[in-house]
């Protein structure tokens, strides 16, 4: 049987696929809050799919504010198996131009105060982490991208900002001295939780400007921002929809069993209320 449902996180309008069907909304309630929105759930030339709008429907949420547990478990509660995060995020590198997408390997987290697992409150895990993006559904998205016709980038480092200011030019220099390739706000912690949950993870970023490190362009404004997002969101959906055929129906990726032996703590010790409260996600590695 396939375990094949993919999750989108993203714009609000990301769902809005030509060829989606039977679509409805779905609202849970989840041991740690609740999720930024509703999730929005229907069919794709026959997989299940799961859209969630990451700020919330109309854009209210700030990076910082965003329940990323909630949001993963909810995915989670409904069988999705990998996700597909769209995200804005500024160029750290001339040959990616605004309008470009890329889809990185790798993240350096400079966020703050976000809780970025599940565990805790008596039980410890210690996740291997080297390479956070699951290769096999970075290969579609690429793949998918290149055939609708989108400028692609593959590789490099996203670089997890706190916000939700921009970049000082100092800052913007300094994170392209490390090697960034794309800076965001939000998809490291999606990331980090993505691999506890077991599911597969992987970014498509869209670039909307050149951050404030390029001296001949100009600084980032938020009208020339938004509308270049407007003609990414296009592609995007179109990547989208290019991508879920290529995703095997069976995953062979370490994503799926990402938890096994990573659980250090004795299960006798374990709060009977953790243990409640993580069965979604541990379950099957606790007796």
């Amino acid at each position: 049987m396939s375990d094949k449902v993919v999750g989108v996180i993203g714009g609000s309008g990301l769902y809005e696929l030509e060829g989606l069907t039977g679509v409805e909304e779905i609202r849970l309630s989840t041991p740690f809050g609740d999720p930024s929105d509703s999730y929005i759930v229907g069919n794709l030339a026959g997989v299940k799919m799961v859209f969630l709008p990451r700020h919330g429907r109309g854009h209210r949420i700030l990076p910082s504010e965003l329940n990323y547990r909630a949001n993963i478990w909810g995915m989670k509660k409904l069988g999705v198996t990998r996700i597909i995060s769209v995200a804005a995020c500024g160029s750290m590198r001339a040959e990616i131009k605004p309008g470009h997408l890329v889809v990185p390997d790798q993240f350096i987290d400079l966020s703050k105060g976000r809780v970025t697992t599940f565990f805790g409150d008596g039980i410890v895990a210690h996740m291997v982490y080297a390479d956070p993006i699951c290769p096999h559904l970075a290969d579609a998205l690429y793949n998918a991208g290149l055939a609708a016709g989108a400028t692609m980038h593959k590789g490099g480092a996203y670089l997890n900002m706190e916000g939700p200011q921009f970049s000082t030019r100092a800052e913007s220099n300094v994170y392209r001295s490390w090697g960034a390739s794309v800076i965001g706000m939000t998809n490291a912690p999606e990331a980090k939780l993505s691999r506890e949950a077991e599911i597969c993870y992987a970014t498509l970023a869209l670039s909307t400007d050149y951050d404030c490190w390029h001296e001949t362009e100009e600084d980032v404004s938020i009208e020339a921002v938004l509308a270049v997002m407007r003609a990414n969101i296009a592609k995007s959906k179109q990547v989208i929809t290019n991508a879920v055929p290529q995703i095997a129906e069976e995953r062979s990726c370490a994503c799926k069993n990402a938890l096994a032996g990573a659980i250090i703590t004795d299960p006798k010790v374990i709060p009977h209320e953790t243990k409640r409260r993580l069965e979604l996600i541990i379950g099957k590695y606790l007796p």
